[in-house]
């Protein structure tokens, strides 16, 4: 075999053992839980919402410490539905409101998200 050969077969090598661990991790997440997926689940069985916008940096920070878990979290893109925002009197970002219309602006910490709830934090 000569040098280019063996340099195109150890490049392909590395692209499909690159892909194959993408592959993998990317299934592996799907698999198991995160940490915060009952915590966040509970959150919606308590129709806990959480309004904002996809450009407000606050909100990023929000969705961020629940990590993969925000996808439980009941959430209100107000760019998308402004109309509803307007009349739930959403003026700023994130805006947390439960069932029964107690509103809570800014970003919460997890705890006070669990004490506004009753939903147990998962134990460290």
């Amino acid at each position: 075999m000569s040098n280019k050969n063996i340099f195109i077969s150890i490049i392909i090598l590395l692209i499909l053992g690159t892909v194959a661990t993408v592959l993998i991790r990317s299934n592996n997440r799907n698999i198991s839980p995160t940490k915060y997926d009952e915590f966040a689940q509970c959150l919606a069985s308590k129709k806990l919402t959480m309004y904002g916008a996809v450009w407000c940096p606050h909100c990023k920070t929000q969705k961020a410490l629940f990590g993969d878990s925000f996808k439980y979290v009941p959430y209100i893109e107000c760019t998308e539905t402004p109309d509803l925002c307007i009349a739930k009197g959403i003026e700023g970002y994130p805006t947390w409101i439960e069932e029964k219309g107690q509103k809570y602006d800014g970003e919460q910490s997890l705890e006070k998200l669990s004490e506004i709830s009753n939903c147990q934090l998962p134990i460290n």
